[in-house]
């Protein structure tokens, strides 16, 4: 169950950016497939979380934290790619997105569940 949260967040994130650069390049109807298919992985990366979460015998504060922001990190993906859609600054959902990916990732690795980097 971690590996397919892992791939599907990753896929998710791989995604995003290449989403970015298709509606830099132009290329709207692109930019929208990928919009559609990020929504798909946003269920994976929920349905796989959820089950992760439930595979626990004692939930503790930080596995909670750790949920928390990483819907924060799909709502900031959701919510940049709407506001690059329609033209709008996005420099303060930048700086958002780049804190709670680096504290979901690091909550991610550092609790006792799964990969251990650090």
């Amino acid at each position: 169950m971690v590996h397919a949260h892992m791939t599907a967040w990753f896929l998710a994130i791989i995604l995003f950016f290449v989403a970015l650069g298709l509606h830099k390049s132009g290329k709207q109807k692109g930019f929208k497939v990928l919009k559609m298919i990020l929504r798909v992985l946003y269920i994976l990366i929920l349905a796989t979380g959820l089950g992760l979460i439930f595979s626990l015998a004692n939930i503790s504060f930080l596995y909670i934290v750790k949920v928390v922001v990483g819907l924060w990190v799909i709502a900031l993906v959701e919510i940049i790619l709407g506001r690059t859609a329609k033209g709008e600054n996005t420099k303060v959902l930048w700086i958002q997105f780049v804190i709670a990916l680096i504290l979901v990732l690091y909550l991610g690795f550092a609790l006792p569940l799964g990969t251990y980097i650090f």
